[in-house]
């Protein structure tokens, strides 16, 4: 109660709750749309290729790719406020590109303008929240709202999911953009003017600190590990929708309880595993024991075409006298994202502070963080198109067991890479100050 208190006091503050506003209409701009490309995949709209599918995610990821460094140096010296004002607006105009989409190039290029709003967004958000928060209470402020854009993330799957469902494209996004306008206002007007923006040019030049870090064995090991998994992971969030819709014929309303369900156990989860993780420490073998169950989830969801002709059909009422057909397929599905939810709620938190730890050791965690991110990304552009070929011209089946071959290899390079980190730091001497 006393958490749940803390997190409301915060919400209270108006600049905090403008930020928070962003994360929100971010987060559920994100979830929503994966439900929405899952539809444009499908042959009442563009019936497209597996290679296509790819792009929808490549696209998106590559432009962040391209963007995190060079942004981040500018938010780090410009106005941080005029950054997040732009990403808002910018992702208003992505709705509104959305609603007129007429083939899949324009969705991919809708995708493309979707990654940079996002980029503006997060990594914007997230370093003026740093900046402004009390010291006292800036693990606090980066909690709550990284809580916010959990719920948002949540809220997007079955809110979103059910809007594109009962009500189509065009009013879903005219509801994301008048959600998106809300926070653009409270940031206009609740938003101190130059938040952040408090770095000196050359202090904001981090050549050098992603040089040391990655000097550190088990940096390179979290690096290559993030490189792989994110392969296999992106392909999954990617391909998982558009397979329940492509191949099943399972409405937005009920890919978003799939969704939802996979986030709940990760909501659930995450925060005792990350206790855990703290009382027994030896924080790699979570990172590798949640990626192994990841490979497990993924390699599952094939046996949803088992699934379909075993289950029966369950058929149920929902708002406006509607109904929604469940079959064997989508509790397969629903299953192996929920283990998915619980294996990223045991990487997750032991990855994370990894690299906190890592980037202590020469005070840059900003930097180390970063590295986190950029590794991610790296997978996040090859794995969709790489796995999208592989679905088109072999099989969906082999294109999610390649995603989970892909973990399972991540996972292996991790174990060795810290074995080998773990040897080298016990032989050589503490460095002192």
């Amino acid at each position: 109660m006393s958490s749940f208190t803390g997190s409301l006091s915060v919400l209270r503050d108006r600049e905090f709750a403008a930020l928070a506003g962003t994360a929100f209409a971010r987060s559920q701009a994100y979830s929503t749309i994966l439900i929405a490309l899952a539809l444009y995949a499908g042959p009442g709209q563009f019936d497209t290729t597996g290679t296509v599918e790819g792009l929808f995610g490549t696209a998106f990821a590559l432009v962040q790719l391209l963007v995190v460094l060079p942004l981040g140096r500018k938010i780090d010296t410009g106005d941080a406020k005029r950054y997040l004002l732009v990403g808002l607006l910018l992702n208003v105009l992505v709705f509104v590109g959305f609603a007129f989409v007429a083939n899949p190039v324009h969705v991919i290029l809708m995708r493309m303008l979707q990654g940079l709003g996002a980029s503006l967004l997060w990594i914007t958000g997230s370093t003026v929240v740093g900046e402004i928060s009390p010291d006292d209470a800036s693990g606090r402020w980066l909690g709550v709202y990284n809580q916010v854009g959990a719920f948002s993330s949540l809220f997007g799957d079955l809110v979103g999911g059910y809007l594109l469902y009962a009500h189509g494209f065009s009013a879903t996004y005219a509801v994301l953009s008048l959600v998106t306008l809300g926070a653009f206002v409270l940031v206009l007007r609740y938003l101190r003017d130059t938040p952040g923006g408090r770095k000196d040019p050359e202090e904001a030049t981090s050549v050098e600190t992603f040089r040391t870090l990655l000097a550190r064995p088990m940096v390179r090991a979290l690096v290559a590990f993030r490189l792989a998994f994110s392969v296999g992971k992106m392909a999954v969030i990617i391909f998982l929708p558009i397979l329940a819709h492509t191949e099943f014929g399972i409405g937005a309303f009920a890919i978003g309880w799939i969704l939802a369900g996979g986030k709940l156990t990760k909501t659930v989860f995450q925060g005792y595993v990350g206790d855990l993780t703290d009382e027994v420490g030896r924080k790699p073998l979570f990172v590798a024991g949640g990626a192994l169950l990841y490979g497990v989830g993924t390699a599952l969801v094939p046996l949803s075409f088992v699934a379909e002709g075993v289950v029966d059909p369950i058929a149920l009422s929902v708002y406006g006298g509607r109904s929604v057909t469940l079959g064997g397929a989508f509790f397969a599905l629903f299953g192996a994202y929920g283990l998915l939810g619980v294996a990223d709620s045991l990487r997750l938190p032991a990855s994370m502070a990894l690299f906190v730890e890592e980037g202590e050791r020469f005070d840059s965690v900003a930097s180390s963080m970063s590295l986190r991110s950029i590794s991610w990304k790296v997978g996040q552009v090859t794995g969709p198109a790489l796995i999208g070929v592989i679905k088109e011209f072999v099989s969906t089946t082999a294109a999610f067991l390649t995603a989970a071959g892909f973990i399972v290899v991540a996972t292996g390079v991790f174990v060795i890479a810290y074995t080998r980190a773990r040897r080298t730091t016990t032989a050589e001497p503490t460095l002192g100050d």
